[in-house]
């Protein structure tokens, strides 16, 4: 088979998988399926699929490779610049919309779609990101924002910071979040001492602290308030205050 041949086999070939996507949607596709269209946005002539299931490969799973650096996407044979272009354009793109939709939505009745944004934008991050959901007093989503990037502690998250935050966006109540690289979602005694803090801070303000969520290495983000963690809490915090 020559190389025109080849180039035309590999047309059909991607072309058959968008019309199944036309068709059937997103769901009918393996990981390794939607990362060959991906990557065949950068290079539309050129197959994808070895790439694709070398990229799964190398990184573990569809979300480990988006989240992968330009230099790391270049690595695999194959990959190159246009590739690696168009899978951080769509990721960013689905970010900004999970991101999008949340906007005046009631926080309770959103909490789905909330754990999707987190997971989407936290799940396989190197490093701990602490991001912040400010809400009105209706508890309807008003912004959300990442304060802080690294090692996230009681010492490197500032309370003043998140509540001239908080008045900013003229904030009745928030929902803290942060991810744990390592994959786990049990929080640690700093996260519990972080948490106290806050809520203390945020008690001094007027303004609620209702949950702090751990994005952990997959399932759904663990709530210090289904554990009874922001209930302890509370009644921590109260005491203090009654004493000072």
């Amino acid at each position: 088979m020559n190389k025109e041949d080849w180039q035309k086999k590999g047309a059909g070939h991607r072309q058959r998988l968008r019309d199944k996507f036309l068709e059937r949607g997103i769901d009918a596709f393996s990981d390794s399926e939607v990362l060959e269209l991906m990557l065949a946005l950068g290079t539309p002539r050129k197959d994808c699929k070895e790439q694709a299931r070398d990229a799964l490969s190398r990184f573990g799973s569809l979300a480990a490779v988006l989240e992968a650096s330009q230099s790391e996407l270049e690595g695999i044979k194959g990959i190159g610049p246009n590739n690696g272009f168009a899978i951080h354009f769509i990721h960013g793109v689905a970010r900004r919309y999970l991101e999008q939709r949340l906007k005046n939505k009631k926080y309770l009745r959103s909490s789905k779609e909330v754990a999707e944004y987190l997971i989407h934008s936290m799940r396989d991050l190197e490093n701990e990101v602490f991001t912040v959901i400010f809400l009105d007093a209706g508890h309807s989503i008003i912004a959300l924002e990442t304060v802080a990037q690294g090692t996230i502690t009681a010492n490197t998250i500032y309370p003043r910071e998140i509540i001239k935050l908080a008045l900013k966006h003229n904030s009745a109540a928030m929902v803290v979040a942060h991810n744990h690289p390592s994959g786990s979602l049990l929080p640690s005694q700093e996260d519990v001492r972080l948490t106290r803090n806050l809520f203390l801070t945020c008690s001094l303000m007027h303004i609620q602290l209702l949950d702090h969520l751990i994005v952990g290495g997959s399932g759904q983000p663990y709530s210090f308030a289904d554990h009874g963690m922001m209930y302890d809490i509370k009644k921590e915090c109260r005491s203090i205050l009654m004493k000072s």
